[in-house]
């Protein structure tokens, strides 16, 4: 973009300067922050199918206890008749008299079914928001999973691009001593070897920071062209919970409150269908006018239907609700069972990670650190040589990848773990 100015005096120039500084202001991209984890939660809620599916099931049960809240199951019917009577006459012509009819009906259940039919459904939208519930819960922990794997992904890249640049400047050193005939050229193809390696150690951690990007932004529903850069921190937050608690959460978490509530609305659907056994009474009352035109008769009349339930006994019916009754009690204490042992597994898991990444935090990391401060203090002054330096700092390289992949897994743990327990974190009750 190129911009032409014309003027004179002093007075144009200050003009000048503001006007091309907005423009290049305009015309520069500026740079998306990091999305961090609240972000990530709120962009997943909005978009994920998922849970959208999920959430798309609150209609149907919201329209079918508007339904059982009806005063009456069945609708009133409503008939109309009309007729025309040609009548034969011996002296005068046919004779053609017009008749009608109306009546209106109405069935009614007799065993109880409107208790049974409102329960079923009251218990169904229960259940149906508790699986949203537990669908978002679920969604929150994935989101946070690949969050923190990218997180993660990111810090060791900065940890071996630190890595890197020591021991480019190693080599670079190594380098000037085999052209000063210092080192022999077997320590010149060490150095190059060790940094060619750094260097592809990083191309291949950044491939795998684009791929979890790319999950991330899947499960975000991000545009296909935009994988996000997080950040935060990569700890977890400091627990204030117990086992006992969480096993007790554990045990009144949103998915099994949804299986009980379908228990229940099994139980009610069964007491329907056996309800049905029973025959629904339909009374109708109708009024019509027959006869002559100038003498016609008006009739009002009282019907009670009753079909006889000899052949059809609705056993389909209730096999069906039996199986479905049986069904949920066996998935529910099957959740029962593996929500309790997931706990106390991750729990365990939780409790080693946390020791693992004490111990390489607070005694081997510190060591470490000075071990290669002085190494390379040594192999300036031509204390050491080469090979010793490459191996204190490969030392140290594993020892902050271990603390590193230590510190990702609790994490990763942490949130498995309140997942699993149905835990709900102060942050999120605010």
């Amino acid at each position: 973009m190129v911009f032409f100015f014309a003027g004179r005096g002093a007075t144009a120039c200050p003009l000048l300067v503001s006007f091309l500084l907005l423009c290049c202001a305009v015309a520069l991209p500026v740079a998306a922050a990091p999305l961090t984890l609240d972000q990530a939660w709120q962009q997943a809620e909005a978009a994920n199918p998922a849970l959208r599916a999920t959430q798309a099931n609150l209609a149907a049960a919201q329209g079918e206890l508007t339904d059982a809240r009806a005063p009456l199951w069945n609708n009133p019917q409503l008939a109309t008749e009309w007729r025309k009577r040609t009548i034969p006459q011996a002296a005068d012509p046919a004779r053609s008299n017009r008749e009608w009819a109306v009546g209106l009906a109405q069935t009614f259940e007799i065993a109880g079914q409107q208790g049974k039919r409102r329960s079923a459904a009251e218990q169904s939208l229960a259940a149906t928001q508790e699986v949203i519930a537990e669908t978002r819960r679920q969604l929150r922990a994935e989101v946070e999973q690949r969050f923190v794997q990218v997180l993660s992904l990111q810090l060791r890249i900065q940890m071996e691009e630190r890595t890197l640049k020591l021991i480019q400047d190693a080599a670079t050193a190594v380098r000037k001593r085999v052209a000063a005939g210092e080192d022999s050229r077997l320590d010149g193809n060490l150095a190059k070897v060790e940094a060619e390696r750094a260097q592809n150690q990083v191309s291949v951690l950044r491939e795998q920071l684009v791929r979890a990007r790319a999950d991330l932004a899947a499960l975000l529903q991000l545009p296909p062209d935009n994988l996000p850069e997080v950040g935060g921190y990569l700890d977890p937050s400091s627990a204030s919970y117990t086992l006992q608690e969480l096993l007790a959460s554990a045990a009144d978490r949103p998915l099994l409150r949804a299986f009980d509530y379908r228990e229940k609305a099994a139980r009610s659907r069964l007491d329907l269908e056996r309800a049905a056994v029973y025959p629904d009474v339909t009374l109708g009352l109708s009024t019509a006018r027959e006869g002559p035109a100038n003498l016609q008769d008006r009739i009002t009349g009282l019907s009670i239907s009753l079909p006889l339930p000899l052949f059809r006994r609705n056993a389909a019916g209730i096999g069906r609700a039996t199986t479905e009754l049986t069904q949920v009690q066996v998935q529910q204490q099957a959740v029962q069972r593996d929500a309790r042992a997931q706990v106390l597994a991750l729990w365990e898991r939780w409790e080693n990670l946390k020791t693992r990444v004490k111990r390489l935090s607070e005694s081997v990391l510190p060591s470490l650190e000075e071990n290669q401060h002085l190494s390379s203090v040594s192999f300036r002054a031509g204390e050491i040589g080469l090979l010793q330096l490459l191996l204190v700092n490969r030392q140290v390289l594993d020892g902050q990848r271990d603390l590193l992949d230590a510190r990702t897994e609790l994490r990763l743990t942490q949130v498995s773990l309140e997942a699993a327990a149905g835990w709900q974190p102060a942050r999120e009750a605010r």
